[in-house]
């Protein structure tokens, strides 16, 4: 066997081994049984509710076994394949059977981290809201940019992107935005991007060509299922309407369709426009509001919850989480894990993998490199 496939071999089976011990693999498969035994039981269906819950956690389960057992048979076929392949003195297959191993090595790193996605709404669709920081059309445009930074990288991973509100810039960019990402796991990848995102670059809408500094802020909330039961007091919410901004058609600029709704014991705010009506963006806004109470609470039982907290309180200065600097030189660094990169490019397209997995991992204790190669 090739010095490099076995290598990749190796690396990949330590991966696999430690999904199985993540997962407690026998306890898992027993586990799985029950959950299908209950799914074929006609009577679960007399509660839909729970049919669901039932549902959700068998899929889950089952893509998580079925991935081991893929990656498993997948070095398998690849590592024969690189063995006859290499007796036979044919490049061409050898270098088919590395780049197999390859993604089924990236594959294997993906599902180590999707393991750690234990949190109790990790597996829930997200809302990720942008706001743009002082500054003006600077911050405006920054935050523009990062709404298309994770609109791309949510979609490059099979997410659905619905958005829900959006209030555009007076010259450029946005002020605020709110978009849902729909998917398996998308609160759990996402909720470590909460906090100030800090860009230093050349600015283009300053004829002197200074290095302007901008800061944008995100908040990620998880999705609520409605079995998650959020009690809001109605007298606590004030609701305003307002002529909606952006894409409709004429429809959306004649009437006052947006709802904004304010939970005032903590200053809440939320609002949506994207529905054709005002008693759809009501339904909608109200789900947005219970899922914002429900983050809020979640982060009252995390150890980090206050940094997190005071990060959302001034965007700007001493507040952010990640720098993206484009003059006088090209780095993008996370200032909780020091993981950085130079692709700048590549990180404004949606490539975050990295940085998602390293916080994923400092969050629940785990170690990883520093250095996106």
């Amino acid at each position: 066997m090739r010095p490099d496939v076995e290598a990749m071999k190796a690396d990949i089976e330590q991966s696999v081994a430690l999904l199985r011990r993540r997962l407690d693999w026998d306890a898992a498969l027993r586990k799985l049984d029950e959950l299908n035994a209950r799914v074929e039981d006609p009577t679960l269906w007399d509660d839909p509710e729970q049919a669901q819950a039932v549902s959700r956690d068998r899929s889950r389960l089952e893509a998580q076994v079925n991935a081991v057992r893929e990656m498993e048979r997948g070095v398998e076929d690849a590592v024969m394949l690189a063995d006859m392949a290499d007796e036979e003195g044919d490049e061409e297959a050898l270098e088919g059977a590395r780049a197999d191993l390859k993604a089924i090595k990236e594959r294997a790193a993906r599902a180590e981290l999707e393991a750690l996605l234990s949190g109790e709404a990790d597996g829930n669709d997200a809302y990720l809201e942008v706001n743009s920081g002082a500054g003006g059309t600077e911050s405006n445009d920054w935050a523009g940019m990062l709404l298309r930074m994770y609109t791309r990288w949510a979609r490059a991973h099979g997410y659905e992107v619905e958005v829900e509100a959006e209030e555009g810039g007076e010259q450029a960019g946005i002020k605020s935005a709110t978009i849902q990402v729909k998917g398996p796991n998308a609160y759990g990848w996402l909720k470590s991007e909460s906090g100030v995102h800090r860009l230093v670059r050349i600015s283009p809408y300053d004829a002197a060509a200074k290095r302007h500094t901008s800061f944008a802020s995100i908040g990620v909330s998880p999705v609520v299922d409605d079995a998650i039961e959020i009690d809001i007091n109605p007298s606590d919410v004030r609701t305003d309407t307002y002529r909606a901004s952006g894409a409709g058609g004429q429809h959306i600029n004649k009437t006052d369709s947006a709802v904004r709704l304010t939970h005032v014991p903590t200053n809440t705010v939320v609002a949506c426009q994207a529905g054709r009506s005002q008693h759809q963006n009501r339904e909608q806004a109200w789900k947005m509001l219970r899922a914002r109470l429900y983050e809020l609470e979640l982060q009252k039982r995390e150890a980090a919850a206050q940094a997190l907290a005071d990060a959302k309180t001034d965007i700007g200065w001493g507040h952010q989480i990640r720098s993206y600097v484009l003059q006088p030189y090209q780095m993008v660094k996370d200032l909780r894990t020091n993981v950085e990169t130079s692709d700048t490019q590549g990180v404004l397209d949606g490539d975050l993998d990295a940085f998602m997995g390293a916080a994923l991992a400092a969050r629940v204790g785990e170690t990883r490199g520093s250095t996106v190669d």
